[in-house]
């Protein structure tokens, strides 16, 4: 927990220091870019396979041999766009429609799953654990049901042009990530308070010295 929240803290700062608060849509290039690689959204209910069979993607992702610009391009995305929704670590990120992170979070997911279809047509890759893992993910949501479990985002296209970040204005009215952010935030003033005794008794010990 203490690393969750430390992680919090870390990646908060520097998201709230480089994106504006009022969008949660920004592009990742100045200019006219490029088109980037579309990306279907997937439902709320398929959320959480994606989610608990995402390692095991970026596995598959990190042992192929050859490179493929498009599959190179989805990766980093998911690298970005994980970073952009503090890794899903946020209670109700995944589960809860009504978060700041819901949006942020089917952005990734989606990318997970663009990133696994994408590594099946490339021809250096391990097709074999491939079809193995999507035929995983394929029983896994059909035992839950997630096709039909839908939400606001679900059919919403992502793009690797264009990182989704939080909807920080909900953020106070959201308990779960209000609470965890208030939690964070007191963990930071502790190991600031308990530091500042400890620097202060060091400079004292030097000046004697």
């Amino acid at each position: 927990m203490r690393g969750a929240l430390a992680a919090l803290i870390a990646a908060a700062l520097v998201v709230l220091a480089a994106s504006p608060v009022y969008a949660h849509r920004i592009s990742t290039r100045s200019g006219s870019p490029p088109a980037g690689v579309s990306i279907p959204s997937l439902t709320h209910g398929q959320m959480a396979v994606i989610r608990d069979n995402l390692p095991a993607i970026r596995a598959l992702a990190s042992a192929r041999l050859g490179f493929d610009l498009t599959t190179w391009r989805l990766e980093d995305y998911l690298n970005l766009q994980s970073f952009a929704c503090l890794w899903g670590i946020v209670p109700g990120s995944i589960t809860d429609e009504d978060s700041p992170f819901n949006e942020c979070a089917h952005a990734y997911l989606a990318a997970g799953r663009a990133l696994l279809l994408q590594l099946a047509h490339e021809p250096e890759a391990d097709h074999k654990s491939i079809d193995a893992l999507i035929g995983k993910i394929e029983v896994e949501m059909l035992a839950d049901g997630a096709s039909m479990n839908l939400c606001r985002y679900s059919d919403e296209p992502f793009n690797t042009n264009e990182i989704i970040w939080p909807h920080w204005g909900m953020a106070p009215f959201h308990p779960p990530t209000a609470m965890m952010a208030v939690a964070a935030f007191a963990v930071l003033g502790i190991a600031v308070w308990g530091a500042g005794p400890k620097h202060a008794r060091t400079l004292r010990e030097r000046v004697k010295a």
